[in-house]
């Protein structure tokens, strides 16, 4: 497995970037995740003798990659959480998707149903039971005419069970190389990534913003010239 990226790190805190492909946390599959990655980095780095704390509050789709904060103390956890639930933490994600964007820029507000055996969402009527409101802003970066995808720059407002994903492509803008919602880019990496992360620090409260763009290969090579 490569190398751990880290964007940064203190005592309460440590920024990474995560890998795609691999789960946030530990799952069924029992495959290497995110979480005892950052541990075991953390575990080595400072000689720490036993368990490591690390507290997940967030999480990233297995194929997406981007950047990740995780608590290094039970406070910074709790704090950080309570981030999520107020909505102070801010997600912005890159992705390329599939055609022409009507608009430069907008919104898209959508409820969605997460289907638990199959793993997937859809967007359904505001009535249907159990269907949650989701939201998210977005602005197109480029658009490339001779290969007909768009680069574009998403917001979150909402965190929704493959919200990004299903929000595009029930649009017929689904995410290239998205395995379960896309039409274009089977077989190749899914062209999503959480490119930005904004929150308070768990201790100062100062506001803190940590970026990282995708390596420039593969689908991003896209983003040569304009990022």
């Amino acid at each position: 497995m490569q190398e751990l990226k880290v964007l940064y790190e203190d005592n309460h805190i440590i920024v990474v970037e995560k890998i795609p492909n691999i789960p946030s946390q530990a799952d069924k599959t029992n495959d290497i995740d995110m979480l005892s990655v950052v541990k075991q980095y953390i575990k080595e780095k400072y000689h720490k003798p036993g368990e490591v704390y690390l507290g997940l509050v967030h999480r990233l789709d297995r194929p997406v990659g981007g950047v990740m904060v995780f608590a290094r103390t039970s406070k910074s956890a709790s704090r950080l959480s309570e981030q999520v639930r107020q909505k102070i933490f801010k997600k912005k994600y890159l992705a390329i998707v599939d055609g022409k964007m009507e608009q430069n820029n907008g919104t898209f507000e959508d409820y969605l149903l997460k289907n638990e055996r199959k793993n997937i969402s859809k967007v359904v009527e505001q009535k249907n039971k159990n269907a949650k409101y989701a939201k998210l802003d977005y602005e197109v970066v480029t658009y490339k005419e001779e290969i007909n995808l768009s680069v574009l720059k998403i917001k979150l407002h909402t965190g929704r069970h493959h919200q990004i994903r299903v929000q595009l492509s029930s649009r017929n803008h689904s995410i290239y190389g998205d395995q379960k919602y896309g039409t274009r880019g089977r077989g190749k990496q899914i062209a999503l990534w959480a490119y930005s992360l904004t929150i308070q620090h768990p201790i100062t409260k100062e506001e803190m913003t940590f970026e990282d763009i995708p390596e420039k290969i593969g689908s991003w090579k896209i983003l040569e010239d304009i990022m």
